[in-house]
């Protein structure tokens, strides 16, 4: 245990859990809970101005993902350790997050006693994983689609147009059309929507 309180920032958009997580983790005699944010755009600059050393990170926010967000804070202030929460146990959301810097992936129903024993842990330098997440990334394999095909699919989502998809993504009509296709055949789907569910329902959007 640090003879100095562990510096706290919670990011999480759902104003009831961020509030109860912040609450019984200000429980712990080590732990200080120093800022919150709802937006994972907000994460790093309330990680500078309040110099906290372990980050708390939701993954769906809105303004940045907590996957972006761990990613800019291991860029900007290294030394924060971080720990990702998540509703969504999803294999590509672990992968993910390990490879955005971060030290700790918990579901977020997890025994509060086991979040504060996590941040501990993380200080300390160690890796904590939930076991069961752990096993189903290995079976999962890597995410198979490319940053650009991520891109599109995720432009795809709400159902635009080819057209419309390329003038946003500033690409040609055919070249989006590729890009989907492609990822359609990866995804072993019938289609854009059916890609976008199995990618979303793996985690790798």
């Amino acid at each position: 245990m640090s003879e100095l309180p562990i510096r706290i920032l919670l990011a999480e958009d759902q104003s009831m859990v961020r509030e109860a997580l912040a609450a019984l983790l200000g429980l712990e005699p080590d732990i200080e809970v120093l800022a919150q944010v709802a937006r994972g755009d907000e994460v790093l600059a309330a990680a500078r101005a309040h110099d906290v050393n372990v980050a708390l990170l939701d993954i769906e926010m809105p303004g940045m993902t907590g996957i972006e967000a761990a990613a800019s804070l291991r860029t900007a202030v290294p030394h924060v350790k971080i720990v990702i929460l998540t509703t969504f146990g999803r294999p590509g959301y672990l992968r993910g997050a390990m490879e955005a810097g971060a030290s700790a992936f918990l579901v977020k129903d997890a025994p509060a006693a086991q979040l504060a024993d996590a941040v501990r842990k993380v200080l300390a330098g160690e890796r904590v994983i939930d076991p069961t997440l752990a096993a189903a990334a290995l079976a999962e394999g890597a995410n198979p689609l490319t940053d650009r095909e991520r891109e599109v699919l995720r432009a795809a989502e709400f159902g635009a147009t080819n057209a419309e998809l390329a003038e946003r993504l500033h690409l040609s009509p055919g070249t989006v059309r590729n890009y989907l296709s492609t990822a359609i055949q990866k995804l072993a789907s019938r289609n854009r929507a059916e890609a976008v569910r199995v990618a979303r329902e793996k985690g790798w959007l």
